[in-house]
């Protein structure tokens, strides 16, 4: 088993719904619009019907890192805190684009017009 996979797994033991909600509800505002619009938009692809496991493997791994608060970058540290999280939601996001469909785009959209007004 590689490196990659052995933490991927490992992030992916970290997420749950129940997780994520909290860490965006109680984190939104210090993380950004743009790693929570990342973030939901992973999350409402995971529920796609057409996502393969595969895809919904690498999800997971990617919202486990972003629910982890001692990852690369510690959350608590000012300013770069959320910066290493971003870049994994990028990276997962790049690797499922074809699960990123108009519908959790919009999706996305609608609950950070929510949250951020």
């Amino acid at each position: 088993m590689s490196w990659e996979s052995e933490s991927q797994n490992e992030f992916a033991r970290e997420f749950s719904d129940e997780k994520f909600r909290e860490k965006l509800l109680r984190y939104a505002k210090t993380a950004g619009s743009e790693v929570v619009e990342r973030s939901l938009q992973l999350y409402y692809a995971l529920d796609g019907p057409d996502t393969p496991k595969w895809a919904k493997g690498v999800i997971i791994g990617a919202l486990g890192y972003f629910i982890t608060p001692l990852d690369a970058i510690p959350d608590f540290v000012p300013a770069a805190g959320y910066s290493d999280d971003l870049g994994v939601l990028v990276l997962a996001l790049a690797t499922v684009a074809f699960c990123i469909t108009p519908q959790v785009k919009d999706k996305a959209k609608q609950k950070l017009q929510e949250w951020f007004g």
